[in-house]
Order: C-alpha cells, then sequence, then structure tokens
C-alpha cells in the first residue's frame, strides 16, 4: 500500500515538474508586455519602477513553486526512505 502511495506521489511530482515548465514558459510571455512598456515609455523613472515591481511579481510566481516542488520532493524521498529502514 506504501509504495503505491509513492508511486502515485512520484508521477504526480512528475506531472507537476512539466507544469513548471509551462510555467516558466508563462513567465516568460507574461514578461514580455512588461519590458515592451517599459521601452514605449522612453524609460521614465516610474515606467522602470513598475516594471521592475511587475517582473518582480512574475518571477515570484515563478521560483515560489520550484522550492515547493523541491521540498515536497526532498520529503517525499525521506519518508520513503524511514519507511525502508
Amino acid at each position: 500500500m506504501s509504495a503505491s502511495i509513492h508511486m502515485l506521489l512520484a508521477a504526480l511530482l512528475k506531472v507537476g515538474a512539466v507544469a513548471m515548465i509551462f510555467n516558466e514558459v508563462r513567465g516568460l510571455v507574461l514578461a514580455a508586455p512588461v519590458l515592451y512598456g517599459m521601452w514605449a515609455s522612453g524609460g521614465t523613472a516610474m515606467a522602470i519602477w513598475l516594471g521592475i515591481c511587475a517582473l518582480g511579481g512574475i518571477a515570484l510566481s515563478v521560483i515560489v513553486p520550484l522550492f515547493a516542488y523541491r521540498k515536497l520532493d526532498n520529503f517525499m524521498k525521506s519518508k520513503s526512505e524511514a519507511k525502508l529502514a
């Protein structure tokens, strides 16, 4: 039973990894209009500040799930090793 749960969770983590790749692509797609807006505004200080804030939010939406994936993967590996020992 434990092995089947581990295999199911491992499969879900692999699906999550594919979702992370799509999340990276989404981040690039969202960053393009921000960079274009900064360029079109002539690079004013306000446009640059808003661009940095927007890009920071996009980066957080991409980076935070990556760290969560790694933490969950390490947790699952430690649980499976504890059950085997």
